[in-house]
């Protein structure tokens, strides 16, 4: 089993509970992405976090596939972090 990354995530899928899209804040307060997969672990060490844009730039590389703009919901995100940074206070 590889190691479970710390940090606010949700599950791109509610009845996968082997995937995880970990999110975050960067300096410039965009909220940025890194999936995470039990399974698949190579998938956290060779993607970096990930920006909205970024992914929206690299769909014309999935045309005639799912859609992975599904995976990254910024809504669902945003209240994660809400939630994270309240329970984190200090």
């Amino acid at each position: 089993m590889t190691k479970i990354p710390d940090g606010p995530f949700y599950y791109p899928n509610p009845l996968d509970k082997k995937e995880r899209m970990y999110v975050r804040k960067n300096e410039q307060g965009e909220i940025e992405f890194r999936l995470w997969h039990q399974d698949h672990p190579r998938v956290w060490e060779e993607h970096g976090w990930l920006d909205l844009g970024i992914v929206k730039r690299a769909l014309s590389l999935y045309q005639g596939k799912d859609n992975p703009l599904k995976l990254y919901d910024l809504v669902v995100a945003r209240a994660i972090l809400k939630e994270w940074e309240e329970k984190n206070k200090k």
